[in-house]
């Protein structure tokens, strides 16, 4: 008679443990997920070029007609409260140093399907004032290029057009702003 309630009892404490397994190994995981990346400021090699069928507020943009200029490449998705809180300061470096060498490519990657709706980039885009150019990529073909895995993720490009350093998610800024700062003042020949 007690037999139905220990085997009840039994499957209930499994299902608790499988649980519970389940969800350290989930926390686990989105740990790894989110834990910082490195910054990667020792990148090297060439930058991959940035090609799209759309470009908003630029005809597009080619890596060899940016030589001897400093590019931030920028992949962001306009529904991410991440980029979001990055996107101030992308605008703030933009107006302080496009004067002195300094481009900003944006390239939007979407998450979710309204996202891929140029008209709600371009809505976006024109709602909240983004004057510098921005490649659609709603194939993820810059993304791949550009090994990415994030948004939002800052590519510096210095003047020669080797890619120098990586900055994932949020943060950082002063130390950005000092990247940027350095590869304007490096002189080639």
């Amino acid at each position: 008679m007690f037999q139905p309630f220990r085997s009840v009892t039994r499957t209930r404490t499994r299902t608790r443990t499988r649980a519970l397994l389940l969800f350290s190994l989930s926390s686990a995981l989105f740990a790894l997920l989110i834990a910082p990346q490195p910054h990667a400021a020792s990148m090297s090699g060439p930058a991959p070029e940035i090609m799209s069928d759309t470009w908003i507020n630029s005809a597009p943009k080619r890596m060899a007609d940016l030589h001897g200029r400093v590019v931030l490449v920028e992949f962001w998705t306009f529904s991410c409260w991440n980029c979001r809180n990055v996107e101030p300061y992308v605008k703030q470096w933009y107006g302080r140093y496009n004067n002195q060498g300094l481009d900003v490519i944006a390239v939007h990657a979407p998450e979710f399907d309204s996202e891929r709706q140029v008209d709600n980039v371009r809505a976006y885009i024109t709602s909240e004032n983004i004057t510098y150019p921005v490649a659609v990529d709603n194939d993820f073909a810059n993304w791949n290029r550009y090994q990415n895995r994030f948004w939002p993720t800052l590519y510096l490009i210095d003047k020669r057009g080797m890619l120098r350093y990586r900055k994932i998610g949020e943060g950082d800024y002063a130390e950005t702003e000092r990247e940027i700062r350095t590869l304007l003042d490096e002189v080639y020949p």
